[in-house]
């Protein structure tokens, strides 16, 4: 979690620079996003596309808020499918319920984990969706498909209503489009956030997940409140 009062001189020859914490986590982020690292990352050989201190995070959430079910939409290879499955595997609880547009026959089984295949705006994959998860049940839902504001705010408006209080709707790589890496992207998941939350007050931003400073998913972390 960023402390704005914290600053940090750096120097450099006889050139003496003082920069914000956030000056500092923007410099890393930048750093660690353009060397395209986080395409090289595996789970149980399997390319995962995220920053390991986000994973670290969800497996803190599993554990602390035992989902009976957790919604993911973009399988791509399906490591983080089974990385949160193992974690459930872990607690003894929860399945995986994860959506994508493409097949892949090489996704790693487990019996925690289903695969969708269809849009994650799709009416038949909602109501797959909504009718599997039933009444009463812990949701945790992440986004992580196509990043574009438009989908992404589509998304958050149909996944919203079956996350339950206390837990959380996660919208992943809000980093883009200057947040601070892409600022080529155009309007993407961080706008979407901006645009739900002024129609929702349901939920707020925590930032108590973003404690590792870097994340590839400022202000992604949207706790239901009521």
């Amino acid at each position: 979690m960023l402390n704005e009062e914290i600053e940090i001189a750096v120097t450099q020859g006889e050139n003496r620079v003082i920069l914000k914490q956030k000056d500092i986590v923007d410099l890393f982020h930048q750093l660690y996003y353009n060397s395209r690292v986080w395409e090289n990352t595996y789970y149980y050989g399997y390319p995962v596309l995220k920053c390991p201190l986000d994973l670290w995070i969800y497996e803190e959430m599993i554990v602390e808020l035992r989902p009976d079910f957790i919604i993911e939409t973009g399988t791509f290879l399906g490591a983080s499918a089974l990385y949160m499955a193992l974690a459930c595997d872990m607690v003894n609880n929860g399945k995986v319920i994860t959506i994508d547009i493409q097949e892949r026959p090489d996704r790693p089984p487990h019996p925690r984990i289903t695969y969708l295949t269809g849009s994650s705006v799709n009416e038949g994959i909602l109501k797959t969706v909504r009718e599997t998860v039933g009444e009463g049940k812990k949701v945790m839902v992440i986004l992580d498909s196509d990043h574009s504001k438009e989908h992404v705010y589509n998304e958050m408006k149909a996944f919203h209503s079956i996350v339950s209080v206390g837990s959380y709707l996660i919208v992943e790589d809000t980093d883009v489009n200057g947040h601070p890496v892409r600022p080529d992207f155009g309007p993407g998941p961080m706008e979407a956030i901006a645009a739900f939350l002024s129609e929702n007050q349901n939920f707020v931003v925590d930032t108590r997940r973003e404690k590792f400073l870097m994340t590839q998913n400022p202000n992604g972390f949207l706790k239901r409140v009521k």
